[in-house]
């Protein structure tokens, strides 16, 4: 028995050596607004900045692997009318505008970024193609939406960046008077989708909250898609009277998957998450403005 020791020892060298080898630094660079890192680990591809995860994508399929709150930006497919036009502010390792290219090859794609640099690195490392469909714009999101004399049908937000504290939104596209802008670049019925980390349940002091609260300012429908796997909900916003009935969405929902060759196949499945009421604590929340918008504060609640 004595001789398992050395035995047991090499074992664990063994087993750890290969758990060091199944995480790989593949690329790693420092731009002027993160630390960027490439790292391939058991079949997928993660997106660092500053340490904190940003995008997810399968080695094997560049459409795969994803996070799932980005399943919940094709439910604007579902909530309005024809979408042929769509801008994103936030690159990352572009999941959705790949998949909006496949799944839905009449729509037109903008994306704007801020930094260069995450650009080139989801071109090299995660299979973002510009083309005459997905143009990308390096830019400021929100001096982007001020400065385009261009409407569009939806309207996608996932701009989180980060530091050493962690994740963050940037202050100027959490505000009333960005979403005011955003309903200025949007055509009539258009639509707007927002990446938020937070809960639904968290209480007045909750960002999920305060953004929601925030957002209803200026849409009269603001609808929560919460994630089952992390703590990500998309808010979607259209300015409409009638609130959605959610038998009508589900038809929809059959109908497009059934009449499309390449439609988004989970579109059925995801609206189950959908919540039509408000966040816990909604009617105290505070409502951010450009010159109130403690964002900071509310991100260390999470």
């Amino acid at each position: 028995m004595k001789r398992l020791g050395p035995i047991l020892v090499l074992l664990g060298i063994l087993s750890y050596s290969s758990a060091i080898q199944a995480s790989q630094t593949v690329f790693q660079t420092t731009s002027a607004y993160h630390n960027i890192k490439v790292v391939d680990e058991d079949g997928m591809r993660y997106l660092y900045f500053d340490n904190t995860t940003e995008s997810r994508m399968s080695l094997d399929n560049p459409l795969e692997g994803h996070f799932e709150y980005i399943e919940y930006f094709h439910m604007p497919w579902l909530l309005g009318q024809e979408i042929r036009t769509v801008v994103m502010l936030g690159l990352g390792g572009g999941s959705i505008q790949k998949a909006v290219e496949h799944y839905y090859p009449d729509v037109n794609i903008i994306t704007v970024e801020l930094d260069p640099k995450v650009v080139d690195v989801a071109k090299e490392y995660f299979h973002v193609r510009p083309s005459a469909r997905h143009r990308i714009v390096i830019e400021d999101g929100r001096i982007f939406l001020r400065r385009s004399q261009q409407r569009f049908d939806l309207i996608i937000i996932d701009a989180y960046t980060a530091n050493r504290y962690g994740s963050y939104i940037p202050y100027t596209l959490v505000t009333k008077e960005f979403f005011e802008l955003v309903k200025q670049r949007l055509n009539p019925g258009g639509i707007m989708a927002y990446n938020v980390i937070g809960s639904i349940y968290g209480g007045s002091e909750d960002i999920v909250t305060v953004m929601y609260k925030t957002i209803k300012t200026t849409f009269k429908q603001v609808y929560l898609f919460p994630a089952s796997t992390s703590r990500n909900v998309v808010l979607i916003a259209v300015d409409t009277d009638e609130p959605v009935d959610t038998t009508q969405l589900a038809k929809k929902a059959e109908s497009l998957m059934a009449g499309k060759d390449r439609s988004y196949p989970g579109l059925l499945t995801r609206l189950k998450n959908l919540r039509t009421g408000a966040p816990l604590g909604t009617s105290r929340a505070r409502i951010l403005t450009d010159d109130f918008a403690p964002i900071d504060g509310l991100l260390k609640a999470e």
